[in-house]
């Protein structure tokens, strides 16, 4: 089989980067507005702290479907295909979005309207929790062995881009509008644009080609196998698994406490503005992109473990100083963006840019789909998508006080450290078994 032209590389670069970046507006659009604007509108209490704490378990939801998502759509992206996979991901992640922005309020419907809000989560979760194997897989796999986290970078930096449209959407909305019109229905516009967003990523993925790898693994007969992927990567695999769970911790955690939790924790006890909070936000999910894609880099010069296990080590170690800043501000906007911009911006890219390459490297072709879901998606709930309501409940727990968030973040770093340092030796052992500049897996 010869190898992909550039202009075939191109347009798989752009189709998984416009589709990540879509995904991932629609899944942060809902983390976004969900605890300025839902613990309002579907979760109406007396108790500020108890309606913001039920807006972000419904966020949890969506981290609690990715598994399932991953699982279903891991297991026929290993048996059908990756290219018809993002397309049925993109599909259902559009609809659902779309669907959210539809939703009736608490005061118009009663309990129904929660109800509505948390299957549409649900639906976004299983969407996103297939689209996003298929995305990086498609660079990854199209890329010489070589570059592989370079281009797997690529497409990372749809969740960057994703956050950044949708912090700043929704700022947009908020600085043009006024309270009363953002709130009754400014929020929705920002959940109905996906439509146009989803149409123009289906039409460039409908028109770009199955990856080199999967070919010939279904050329070999591999794809055909009586047991299924699921089954196969858990017994064949079951270590490698074990440290792409282990690896995986510090991105959900850092994340979430400084791109989703931190809007909340500014506006409620640093009294920032929300245009403002969301403003900061937006601006560090735009220069993490160029970060990204220098990680990914350095992870092929050096090491993809050895990469990512540093910056987990520097996010862990960011995050008190972070607070620390943030707490003695003042309200200076400058000084609130720094202690975001700086840990998020340029330590998490560090994690995030060669994440994709880390865990593709660990799973052979035939089933790495299903392999890199479960480790990606599998964790989500316990590591990403509680952290939120989790911080909440430290912040109250510290009385205004984030040290419990600051520990719980630095022990997330160095589980994932150790499991990518692990992750890097694995790597170099198998590399000097083979005699060969670098492996298919490890």
């Amino acid at each position: 089989m010869s190898a992909p032209s550039k202009r075939e590389i191109r347009k798989v670069v752009l189709a998984s980067l416009l589709g990540a970046t879509i995904e991932w507006y629609d899944f942060f659009l809902y983390g976004v507005v969900a605890g300025i604007v839902f613990n309002k509108l579907y979760f109406p209490t007396e108790d500020p702290f108890m309606g913001t704490l039920l807006a972000y378990s419904t966020f949890a939801i969506g981290y609690l479907a990715r598994p399932f998502g991953g699982f279903i759509f891991g297991h026929f992206g290993d048996r059908v295909g990756r290219k018809s996979m993002l397309i049925l991901t993109m599909l259902i992640m559009g609809l659902a979005t779309i669907g959210i922005g539809l939703v009736p309020t608490y005061a118009q419907i009663g309990i129904a309207a929660p109800i509505i809000l948390q299957t549409m989560r649900l639906c976004q979760g299983l969407g996103l929790g297939g689209e996003w194997g298929g995305a990086v897989l498609m660079t990854y796999e199209y890329a010489s062995k070589r570059e592989r986290a370079f281009y797997a970078s690529i497409p990372q930096m749809g969740l960057a881009t994703g956050l950044c449209l949708s912090s700043g959407v929704v700022a947009l909305l908020s600085w043009g509008l006024d309270n009363e019109q953002f709130m009754s229905w400014g929020w929705r516009l920002a959940f109905l644009i996906s439509v146009v967003l989803v149409a123009v990523a289906l039409y460039v993925r409908m028109h770009i080609l199955e990856t080199p790898d999967f070919q010939k693994a279904r050329e070999s007969g591999k794809t055909e196998r009586k047991v299924l992927p699921i089954v196969r990567v858990c017994k064949e695999h079951p270590g490698n698994i074990a440290l792409g769970v282990g690896a995986r911790w510090i991105d959900g955690v850092f994340f979430n406490v400084l791109a989703v939790f931190v809007i909340s924790y500014l506006v409620q006890y640093i009294q920032v503005e929300r245009t403002s909070a969301l403003t900061i936000v937006m601006l560090a999910a735009l220069i993490m992109c160029p970060f990204i894609l220098i990680a990914g880099r350095l992870a092929d010069r050096f090491g993809r473990g050895r990469i990512y296990g540093l910056a987990s080590l520097l996010c862990g170690l960011s995050i008190f100083p972070s607070f620390w800043l943030m707490q003695g501000s003042g309200g200076n906007l400058l000084l609130i963006a720094l202690a975001i911009i700086i840990p998020l911006s340029v330590f998490y890219a560090g994690v995030f840019g060669p994440e994709a390459a880390v865990f593709s490297d660990l799973f052979p072709p035939d089933v790495r789909y299903t392999g890199i879901s479960i480790c990606y998606q599998f964790p989500g709930f316990l590591v990403a998508g509680i952290v939120p309501g989790l911080c909440t409940v430290f912040i109250k727990w510290g009385d205004g006080n984030p040290v419990y968030i600051c520990l719980f973040t630095m022990v997330a770093a160095l589980t994932s450290g150790l499991s990518a340092f692990i992750i890097q030796r694995k790597h170099d052992a198998a590399v000097r078994r083979s005699g060969l500049d670098d492996v298919e897996h490890i």
